[in-house]
């Protein structure tokens, strides 16, 4: 299995997306057997949002695969002001074998993928954030045993994240619920691809503006911040409208007993989610995050190799 680029979860397979699922589950189990797949690789990494886990799960990631990689931050290249995307891409493409871009707009990340001849991957943009999805999924399969049967419940802005969830449960046949405040669902046109795709694997997605019953009987309560980067100006805003929203005691005991919480992180505690919550026995956050890396490598490797 070979794909030049890792843009969106929908652009890759049932089979693929199973596949590269097995592989980081697999490295996790194993990571010495893996350690020189990547010698000598070189992975450019172009950071224009600040960035925690995925900068230190790739840069972490390439390394112990034995390959390296350099850091390019916004004020270093100014994409698309400086120099274009496409003679960016160009440079890039005949002095190393990777690109991960961390960036705003979508249409960035598709523009280096179609200019570059070497693997890139979207390490986030406003639209999506398939690397993080590729995590979550995998760190349900290690809690849950499958994905099937279970009942996902994100409760939140219907943001980037969402996007990518979506997008993987369609792939991976999962029950996925989605609670948002009204003007604050996922985009239409995401949920337009599942309408046309979600047979295929029996996935059943739920667009909700009431998170009680998205977290009613739910295996898995995912929230995210309200206002992610770039949103800074609505944040008191958006405290008001998502109030309602606040993964917490009351709204956990809706659902099964031995539910897991997950976030993407950081999270902003007392806001989308109470330390009562996070801080609990049903919390796995930070073995989600450590999932970043293994689910990374598996991409990296897959490209890369």
């Amino acid at each position: 299995m070979r794909k030049k680029d890792f843009v969106s979860i929908k652009d890759w397979s049932t089979d693929e997306l199973t596949r590269l699922l097995a592989d980081a589950r697999a490295i996790k189990a194993n990571p010495l057997k893996y350690s020189r797949k990547l010698e000598g690789k070189a992975l450019a990494m172009i950071l224009e949002k600040p960035s925690l886990r995925t900068r230190v799960s790739f840069d972490v990631g390439i390394h112990q695969l034995g390959g390296f990689s350099m850091c390019l931050t916004k004020d270093e290249i100014h994409l698309g002001k400086r120099e274009s995307i496409r003679d960016v891409a160009k440079n890039l493409e005949r002095m190393v074998q990777g690109i991960m871009i961390r960036t705003f707009g979508h249409e960035n990340v598709e523009k280096m993928a179609e200019y570059a001849s070497i693997p890139v991957i979207n390490g986030l943009t406003d639209f999506s954030h398939p690397c993080q999805a590729m995590a979550d999924y995998m760190t349900i399969l290690e809690a849950k045993k499958s994905l099937k049967n279970i009942k996902i419940a994100y409760i939140g802005d219907g943001n980037n994240v969402a996007h990518s969830l979506i997008y993987g449960a369609v792939r991976l046949g999962a029950h996925l619920a989605v609670a948002s405040p009204k003007a604050y669902e996922p985009n239409p046109d995401v949920v337009k691809w599942v309408e046309v795709n979600a047979a295929a694997t029996g996935c059943r997605l739920e667009i909700l503006n009431d998170a009680i019953a998205a977290a009613e009987d739910a295996d898995v309560l995912y929230t995210d911040v309200w206002a992610s980067m770039g949103l800074e100006s609505e944040a008191a805003k958006r405290k008001k409208v998502f109030r309602s929203f606040q993964v917490n005691d009351a709204l956990a005991s809706r659902a099964k007993q031995d539910y897991i919480f997950m976030h993407c992180l950081p999270a902003h505690r007392g806001e989308e989610v109470t330390d009562s919550v996070i801080d609990s026995p049903n919390s796995i956050v930070f073995q989600q995050a450590e999932n970043r890396l293994h689910a990374q490598k598996a991409i990296l490797l897959t490209l890369m190799a």
